[in-house]
């Protein structure tokens, strides 16, 4: 079956269909990690966004039921320029063909994905429509020009879970994913669009984990008495959800804070700093990041589109951590405070598990306090 993809700015691709039929507009972004297409696919950071891999064959290992990153996809559509339709993996539980459409994830193939990246890193990601309904050029860019922009839309509400609940799952291994017995220390967590790797890191680490919606107050949260806080990733504006901003606001101080991607974002905008949205944003597992303290270069797994203004909140933080190809602040810790947050994502899943260190620097944290 066709399918057409159409860019804001006119430019049209023509392709075949992958996964799901319909219709989607989202914003366009591209993904530069070679493997981990399944938790790309289920990162819920990805909502109201339709994800381009740039690496040429996807779908070679399947998917599994283990890897995933959340309980559906969120994003809005998918690229990719060749499809294995012959994956070979023995934790596979289905292809990937089957997994869209059970989803109702709409995609395309067979396109010049590298065109098409170079599009969004020269002139900057912008909004899109994948369509195997409308190939009518004109017809789907009046249906993208009409489409909201990502800025000041509220996607977490959408992503987020309706009731608190319990997180006891470790990290994957050879005989299975056993809850860590050993817990010692409550976390809160955030839910902003969690993935689950972080829950199972922070288990490892010996966390006992509630997680909370996003709409939650801060006495809701307290009344839990975390021994620690932790804010997580999501998609979007960090500035439309002022919700979130004033309950982390309220907390700080009052117990140690991790936040992760959106989590230091929203961090940032309630010590009263200002962010800013990227050209084309972070996607990728390759991103090289500066530990200023030791000078150590740390690959990193990246997704967000929106970054913290460094000067905006240099009375109140230290930077610790920059990008290496743009200079933007990867990481930050309060100068007073035990509170401390990342902008990539340390459970690199997928990516390097160059930063996994910075879970264990919550658990000393914690424990200090």
């Amino acid at each position: 079956m066709k399918a057409t993809l159409v860019l804001s700015d006119g430019t049209t691709f023509r392709g075949e269909s992958l996964g799901a039929c319909g219709e989607r507009i989202g914003e366009v972004v591209f993904n530069t990690a070679m493997t981990g297409y399944q938790e790309i696919l289920t990162d819920p950071s990805y909502r109201g966004q339709i994800v381009t891999m740039t690496y040429p064959h996807i779908g070679n290992t399947g998917v599994n039921f283990e890897d995933n990153e959340s309980i559906r996809p969120f994003l809005s559509g998918f690229i990719i320029r060749e499809y294995c339709g012959h994956p070979s993996n023995w934790r596979k539980n289905e292809d990937l063909e089957d997994f869209l459409v059970t989803n109702g994830i709409i995609g395309i193939q067979g396109i010049d994905t590298r065109r098409l990246t170079r599009n969004l890193r020269e002139t900057g990601a912008k909004k899109g429509v994948i369509s195997t309904e409308d190939h009518d050029r004109e017809s789907l860019l009046r249906k993208v020009s009409s489409f909201p922009d990502i800025e000041g839309l509220d996607l977490v509400s959408e992503v987020t879970c309706r009731s608190p609940y319990d997180w006891m799952e470790g990290l994957w291994r050879w005989e299975g994913t056993p809850g860590n017995s050993a817990n010692v220390f409550k976390v809160a967590a955030i839910d902003c669009g969690i993935k689950q790797n972080i829950l199972r890191l922070l288990v490892d680490i010996g966390a006992t984990v509630r997680v909370f919606p996003a709409f939650s107050s801060s006495d809701q949260i307290m009344e839990y008495d975390p021994d620690g806080i932790f804010i997580s990733n999501g998609p979007g504006d960090p500035e439309s959800v002022p919700y979130v901003i004033d309950t982390v606001r309220s907390l700080i101080g009052r117990k140690p804070v991790f936040g992760i991607c959106l989590g230091h974002q929203i961090l940032g905008l309630a010590l009263g700093g200002k962010t800013y949205k990227l050209n084309f944003g972070h996607h990728g597992a390759n991103h090289p990041v500066r530990r200023i303290d030791t000078g150590q270069v740390e690959i990193t797994s990246q997704n967000h589109n929106f970054a913290v203004d460094p000067d905006s909140v240099a009375s109140e933080v230290e930077i610790t951590h920059v990008n290496l190809n743009d200079q933007t602040v990867e990481g930050m810790e309060h100068k007073k405070y035990p509170v401390f947050s990342i902008q990539y994502h340390p459970e690199a899943s997928p990516g390097p598990h160059d930063s996994r260190y910075l879970f264990e620097r919550f658990r000393k944290l914690v424990q200090e306090s």
